[in-house]
């Protein structure tokens, strides 16, 4: 599992492990005495694999690209699946490997790495986080090092605690629907589906989700009202979009990641700047970033 840097500021702490995609085991409210999870927990004993982890972040590409790599610049550039069981690769590379600590302080971790793949991909990374009293930020900055210019995306994929009382709010225009193999098939207005519409507060469906929501502004509020607590996340752009992943309700997590891009983006008509992703140049760089903002109290309460 490697070394835990810890940081900590106010009433929030969080913990990050480079050598698993960077990514954070923790990261939680204490009011007090009492400790409350604002990304899910990972096992105390330490995470087996980074899907055991409170959020990873997603470079150079979000989600699932299909036919076994996709074609670009008169080229097909073929890709390998990189998880068990999974038909397709899945997330790019950065959620699985291991990043150097450039810098590390009581409320600040700086990681990089340099990307020899996946499949055509050649890129620098730097990833920091920067904790204060009230929030979270993440930013993601990914260099393309290669000779070509490629279609990167990405984005960030928590795990959040799911109470009987969680309410979302996340206005999206409109809404992928997934076949079997989590793959989209056509793109709808949100409003045709009036349980996944998040315009205003909604508690998440009842039964499976794995859908991206496109036309978004970055803005979303997770109420838990059962726990006087919420959670506001703002995305800046490129990132235009969100998954939100849910296996039922009695599930004891959700997931809401803000990406870039549609599922399978690389392979989807007209092209893939279309849904989201960004053609960099050599040299070129694509930078990310996210806020995850903590309010006590605030059960009920409309975003800011």
């Amino acid at each position: 599992m490697g070394a835990t840097l810890r940081l900590a500021a106010g009433p929030l702490s969080a913990e990050v492990i480079p050598a698993m995609g960077g990514g954070v085991a923790r990261f939680d409210f204490t009011h007090e005495g009492a400790v409350t999870e604002i990304f899910r927990g990972c096992p105390r004993q330490g995470p087996r694999d980074p899907n055991e982890l409170g959020l990873y972040v997603l470079a150079p590409w979000s989600n699932r690209i299909s036919g076994g790599g996709f074609r670009f610049g008169g080229l097909f550039h073929p890709l390998t699946t990189n998880v068990a069981g999974e038909p397709f690769p899945i997330h790019g590379d950065a959620w699985q490997a291991l990043w150097s600590v450039e810098a590390h302080e009581i409320g600040r971790v700086l990681l990089g790495r340099d990307s020899q793949g996946p499949g055509p991909f050649r890129y620098q990374a730097a990833l920091a986080y920067e904790l204060s009293p009230d929030r979270l930020s993440v930013r993601l900055t990914m260099t393309n090092s290669g000779d070509a210019a490629l279609p990167f995306g990405g984005g960030f994929h928590p795990w959040l605690p799911r109470t009987a009382r969680t309410r979302l709010i996340a206005p999206a225009r409109s809404v992928w629907l997934e076949d079997e193999r989590h793959l989209p098939t056509q793109n709808v207005p949100a409003d045709s589906r009036p349980d996944w519409d998040f315009d205003l507060a909604r508690p998440l469906p009842d039964d499976w989700i794995n859908n991206c929501f496109s036309d978004w502004n970055g803005r979303a509020t997770i109420l838990w009202e059962d726990r006087a607590l919420a959670l506001d996340i703002w995305a800046s752009p490129p990132i235009g979009a969100y998954i939100l992943n849910s296996p039922s309700a009695d599930s004891s997590f959700f997931c809401f990641e803000p990406v870039t891009h549609a599922v399978d983006a690389h392979n989807l008509a007209p092209g893939p700047e279309a849904h989201g992703l960004v053609t960099l140049a050599p040299g070129a760089a694509l930078v990310l970033a996210c806020q995850f903002i903590v309010r006590a109290g605030a059960a009920g309460a409309s975003p800011p």
